[in-house]
C-alpha cells in the first residue's frame, strides 16, 4: 500500500470540526445539542445579501478574476477607509474565507521549517494551517490573570531564533476578544522592526468589540507597509461563514504578487459568496449593533 506524505500524516484534526460527528450522532439519538465547538452566529444574514443571491440576473456563474471582482474589491477598499484602514482596491486579494488568506500568507512570506511566534491561546486552525505550509508555530502564552493581554515583549523577544520570520496576532482574540492597546501594538511594531519580521494580523472579529476601545488595525501603525499582511473575512461580521469569501490586504507589492501567484492557482475565489458579499457591505450600521447587543447577551450558540 502506498504511504501517506509525512506533511499528510503530520496535519492535525481541527479540534474544532472533529467534534461534529459526535454531535450528529448525539441528534440521531434524540439528544439536544448545544454547538460550543464552532464560532457560527445565529444571527440572520442580512437581507440586502441574500436578496442580491435570490435576485442576480446571471444565466452562467461564471470564475470571477482571481483576485476576486474588482467592484467588490473598490466596495472593500470603501469599507476599510470607514474604519481608518486606507488601502487601494489592488492591494486586496479576495479570497475562500480568512482562513486562504492565512494559507497564502504563510505560503509566500515563509520557507519549510521557518518559525512563526503568536501568543496563545489563539484560533485552533492556525495549526494546521502552519503544517501545511511547513512552518512551525511557537506560542507564547498570555495569562488570564492578565486578562489574556499581550505577553511582555520581552517574552516575545525570547522566542526569536534564526528561524523567526513573522509574529501573528489576532485582534480582537479569538478565543479570549482581548483588544490590543496601542502601547501593546507598537511594542509588537518595535519588535518586527527590529528583527525584521512579517506581521501577520487576523482582525475577523474587528465589529465585535464590547467596551470603550475599539481596536487599532495594524495597517495604521507607522513604517509597516513591507512587513504587514492582514486576514479579514465575512464570517461573522454579517453572520455568513457558509459564503466562503475572506480577503488579504497588504501594501507590501512583492507579497500582494506572490499571493496573487496562489490565488491563479486556485483560479477564482466564490462567484456567488462575492455577489452577496459585496451587497453586504450596503448592511446598515444598526445591524453590528444589534448583532453585538445580542451576542453579548449570550445569543450565539
Amino acid at each position: 500500500m502506498p504511504r501517506i506524505s509525512t506533511k499528510g500524516q503530520a496535519m492535525p484534526d481541527s479540534p474544532i470540526r472533529k467534534l461534529a460527528p459526535f454531535a450528529v450522532a448525539a441528534k440521531s439519538a434524540g439528544k439536544r445539542v448545544l454547538h460550543l465547538n464552532i464560532g457560527q452566529p445565529d444571527i440572520a444574514t442580512p437581507d440586502v445579501a441574500l436578496e442580491a443571491v435570490k435576485g442576480m440576473d446571471r444565466t452562467v456563474i461564471e470564475y470571477s478574476p482571481s483576485d476576486g471582482f474588482a467592484t467588490y474589491r473598490e466596495g472593500l477598499s470603501a469599507y476599510y477607509a470607514s474604519v481608518d484602514v486606507h488601502v487601494t482596491p489592488d492591494q486586496i486579494i479576495v479570497t475562500t474565507g480568512g482562513s486562504e488568506a492565512l494559507v497564502f500568507a504563510f505560503q509566500a512570506c515563509l520557507e519549510p521549517g521557518d518559525e512563526v511566534i503568536i501568543p496563545e491561546p489563539f484560533y485552533a486552525n492556525y495549526n494546521g494551517f502552519a503544517t501545511m505550509a511547513g512552518v512551525k508555530v511557537v506560542p507564547v502564552t498570555s495569562r488570564i490573570e492578565d486578562g489574556f493581554a499581550l505577553p511582555p515583549v520581552a517574552d516575545i523577544a525570547a522566542k526569536v531564533t534564526s528561524r523567526t520570520r513573522a509574529v501573528l496576532i489576532c485582534n480582537p482574540g479569538n478565543p479570549t476578544g482581548y483588544v490590543y492597546t496601542d502601547q501593546e501594538l507598537e511594542a509588537i511594531r518595535s519588535l518586527v522592526l527590529e528583527h525584521d519580521l512579517y506581521l501577520f494580523a487576523d482582525e475577523v472579529y474587528r465589529e465585535f468589540c464590547y467596551g470603550d476601545q475599539a481596536p487599532t488595525s495594524v495597517l495604521s501603525l507607522q513604517g509597516l507597509d513591507d512587513h504587514v499582511v492582514l486576514m479579514d473575512s465575512v464570517s461573522k461580521r454579517y453572520s455568513m461563514c457558509g459564503a466562503r469569501v475572506g480577503a488579504l490586504v497588504t501594501r507590501n507589492a512583492a507579497v500582494h504578487q506572490a499571493c496573487m501567484r496562489f490565488a491563479m492557482a486556485r483560479l477564482s475565489p466564490p462567484t456567488l459568496g462575492q455577489i452577496a458579499g459585496e451587497a453586504a457591505l450596503r448592511t446598515p450600521r444598526s445591524y453590528l449593533r444589534t448583532s453585538r447587543r445580542r451576542m453579548w447577551r449570550g445569543g450565539m450558540s
